[in-house]
């Protein structure tokens, strides 16, 4: 990547990340990690490990594609990254992408590049839809429903399986075309759309060829990748558990994925907020009440979920001018 590029991407990261900051009450977060103590770190250390998962997953969709392929521990660094980078970027996805695929094009060539990042954004999406079934499934297990649950529920289970339906024929006919060919027909960015339609056919067709190539050549391996992506998943609920054990708080593992499923579900709905604020701590509130918690339970774990993205999209941008 040139250096050009690469500073944008740290100077644009580096503000929003400044503003977030600047919007925190610095009593509230000292006493919250007063409060949290040496589990703080412990979360911190978790999604270190978390991003292995990540990686792994990214990894093994190069793999499929090619022999030549990157060094494992410069992935985790460019993933880090990404997440960072669509951390802080309203809309999400328009500034970690675009930097993947260009740290990652003088490897194994841009559209090898841009179909790995693409198939890793699609099975990363593709097992929420899974995970948010799953726990769906684990409420309707260990739960009472009432008529306003059950409708919640009902649509949301309608939603899952409306996303997971439109995934499985994205992996099966390719995606890149058929996104551009819908942003053509979007007010104000139709005729870009377009124009990148006719100068681009070619790559976008060979895109596609190799997102189609996964699924029908490499079924395996695009099992494991959203396995890997499932696994980390209901892995990060760890987070939640912790979290909830700083406070006494007698709660299932269960009830921590609940929790996690229904907030990252809630939050992805907005997902037009830089680091979805608002979204992501409004979705623990309800879950926490929902679950039976008190409203301070669900604040208190808002706030270091947030402080850790915070961390971590600061780890992330270092990382950008990290060469090896």
């Amino acid at each position: 990547m040139k250096k050009k590029h690469q500073n944008i991407f740290f100077v644009f990261g580096i503000a929003v990340l400044a503003v977030m900051i600047w919007q925190l009450d610095f009593h509230q977060v000292y006493e919250g990690l007063r409060h949290a103590g040496y589990w703080f770190a412990a979360v911190i250390a978790l999604w270190a490990l978390l991003y292995v998962l990540n990686t792994l997953t990214w990894y093994m969709i190069i793999a499929a594609g090619g022999k030549k392929r990157p060094d494992f521990w410069m992935l985790y660094k460019t993933s880090v990254s990404g997440f960072a980078l669509n951390y802080a970027t309203p809309g999400g996805l328009m500034g970690g992408e675009p930097y993947r695929i260009m740290a990652l094009s003088p490897i194994i060539g841009t559209e090898r590049a841009s179909s790995s990042v693409i198939l890793f954004v699609m099975t990363h999406i593709f097992s929420h839809f899974w995970f948010w079934l799953l726990s769906i499934v684990a409420y309707v297990l260990f739960y009472t429903l009432t008529p306003l649950t059950a409708g919640i529920t009902a649509a949301a289970t309608a939603f899952c399986l409306l996303g997971l339906w439109f995934f499985t024929v994205g992996y099966r006919k390719g995606i890149a075309m058929r996104a551009a060919k819908w942003a053509s027909h979007i007010p104000f960015v139709g005729r870009y759309a377009t124009t990148f339609i006719t100068r681009h056919h070619d790559q976008l067709a060979v895109i596609d060829g190799q997102i189609a190539a996964l699924h029908s050549q490499n079924r395996r391996t695009l099992v494991a990748a959203v396995l890997s992506e499932l696994l980390c998943r209901i892995a990060s609920a760890a987070e939640i558990y912790f979290i909830l054990l700083v406070i006494n708080c007698d709660v299932s593992y269960t009830s921590c994925v609940i929790i996690l499923a229904f907030t990252s579900l809630f939050a992805n709905l907005l997902f037009f907020l830089p680091m979805q604020v608002g979204g992501r701590e409004g979705g623990f509130l309800m879950s926490a009440s929902a679950l039976g918690m008190s409203i301070g339970s669900g604040a208190f774990l808002a706030l270091i979920v947030r402080l850790r993205e915070l961390v971590w999209t600061g780890i992330g941008l270092i990382l950008i001018k990290v060469k090896k």
